[in-house]
């Protein structure tokens, strides 16, 4: 019945893309419009992701997602990015991170309960991020006390964009080998999608979801207006969840399924692959528009640095449980508050 449901409000998203670009609603109607229209999306994308990781296994699946997922967050980002909205960016991608470690992977884990996750692939991605991180204060502290935005820190963000994506590039190459090594093919055996067919259904999907996404954007700022919320605090917590939609619905869905491994490494894959995939990319595509800078305010520093210390301590035994899931989502509900106390920079 749900899933019957679920394939039916698909029929959302062409509406609410319909509605926007021949109505013109208000933003408070294209906003609940848009947001609703992603739940099914992300679901649909969650699915494929499924089929998908059959063929695969699930390293190379929440691979896949991760992937997917992140694109409508590249997107949104580099509209932001064109309307000189830096603080949005920065706090998006930031959030995106923080969201995807906290909120995606515990709200997995209770959906899940008790499994065996990654162990290797787990602390792999964790440390990504820490790196990441780390070479995230170059900018970030000079900006602390003067202009975040000069020339000279966009200068220095394409250097360490760079290295981050050459370590990016290697590890992937080292993590996709190794799970295509430990997973067998089992093609005859399996009866759903065949890979193919879900790697197009994921395209599209994605495609769409950056669509109904740009929309849900364009009337964040003139909705959390209204909620009396502060920019930052609407790119770090409204903007990463909406981004982030694709896996949030995905690593839920198949962590529901008992399949906790691939719900691991959607959270996990995506978390590492904003920090060190998608936030240089964004600093060196924005060169083709407005430069950016990777100076990050000291609360987003300290809430990347705390997520990954925190998520690393609650997993460290490389078992899930809905305690631990609790444990995280605990967490997340601490940044959030954080954000909302820091306001604007």
């Amino acid at each position: 019945m749900i899933r019957r449901a679920l394939f039916a409000s698909l029929a959302l998203a062409p509406i609410t893309i319909a509605v926007h670009y021949a109505v013109h609603p208000s933003e408070t109607v294209e906003f609940v419009l848009a947001a609703i229209s992603l739940i099914p999306l992300a679901w649909l994308i969650g699915e494929a992701t499924e089929h998908a990781a059959e063929h695969t296994g699930p390293g190379i699946g929440g691979f896949l997602n991760a992937t997917f997922g992140n694109a409508p967050e590249l997107i949104i980002a580099l509209i932001a990015v064109n309307d000189a909205l830096t603080d949005v960016v920065r706090g998006s991608l930031t959030g995106s991170v923080v969201s995807n470690l906290l909120l995606v992977l515990g709200a997995s884990l209770v959906a899940g309960g008790r499994g065996e996750l990654d162990r290797f692939s787990s602390f792999l991605s964790l440390g990504l991020i820490g790196f990441a991180t780390a070479l995230f204060l170059i900018p970030s502290v000079p900006g602390w006390g003067g202009d975040p935005d000069t020339h000279g820190l966009a200068q220095v963000s394409v250097v360490i964009s760079v290295v981050l994506l050459v370590v990016y590039v290697i590890v992937t190459w080292f993590s996709l080998r190794r799970h295509s090594a430990m997973h067998v093919d089992s093609d005859r055996d399996v009866d759903g999608w065949s890979l193919r067919g879900s790697l197009l259904v994921l395209g599209a999907a994605t495609l769409v979801t950056a669509l109904v996404a740009e929309i849900l954007v364009g009337s964040l700022e003139a909705f959390a207006e209204q909620v009396g919320l502060s920019d930052f605090f609407v790119s770090a917590v409204i903007v990463a969840i909406v981004g982030n939609a694709a896996e949030h619905g995905g690593a839920i869905v198949v962590a529901s399924r008992g399949k906790i491994a691939l719900a691991g490494e959607i959270a996990l894959s995506s978390a590492a692959q904003v920090a060190v995939f998608l936030i240089p990319a964004v600093a060196l595509l924005s060169w083709l528009i407005e430069p950016l800078s990777l100076s990050f305010r000291p609360v987003e520093i300290a809430a990347l640095a705390g997520s990954v210390a925190y998520t690393a301590l609650v997993l460290s035994g490389g078992r899930s449980s809905r305690g631990r899931g609790v444990a995280l989502l605990a967490g997340y509900a601490v940044v959030v508050v954080g954000f909302y106390i820091a306001g604007e920079r």
